[in-house]
């Protein structure tokens, strides 16, 4: 009789793997796409929709990250204070100078489940402007997108 595998967290040997990411001159959603599909952990073959068995994934150089087409002017990304009058709208290029790290977290965020799994995933995503990051004692591997 065949027995189904359950993978568990915490017991998973492959759960806690760390991943870098350079964001020079990369594309924005297929970036996105590759770091949503590490974090879901949809590369591995134990993949189960509902468990958390994804890896940490370690993004530099998020402000050199491109999109393609006019999005630079014509995407917008909304925030409301929730008081009347409290709607404001920022262009993709004004957020880009401000917190250029906000635009992969937020497409990614987009990328992952809604919920408690969702929330949990998106915690392990780490983004950071520039080369240095405080993650090097995990010795994260290398993933080359083209």
């Amino acid at each position: 009789m065949n027995k189904t595998i359950f993978p568990k967290e915490k017991k998973h040997p492959s759960s806690s793997n760390w991943y870098l990411i350079d964001g020079n001159e990369k594309n924005l959603g297929r970036l996105a796409t590759v770091i949503a599909s590490h974090l879901r952990g949809k590369t591995k073959s134990l993949y189960t929709p509902h468990a958390n068995i994804g890896d940490y994934i370690v993004v530099i150089n998020a402000e050199k990250i491109t999109v393609t087409g006019k999005k630079l002017y014509q995407k917008k990304y909304y925030n409301h204070s929730g008081k009347p009058g409290g709607m404001r709208v920022e262009t993709l290029s004004l957020l880009q100078k401000r917190i250029p790290t906000r635009i992969l977290e937020k497409a990614v965020k987009g990328m992952l489940p809604k919920g408690p799994l969702g929330r949990e995933l998106f915690k392990k995503l780490k983004v950071y402007n520039g080369t240095n990051h405080p993650h090097s004692a995990q010795l994260p591997k290398i993933i080359d997108i083209h």
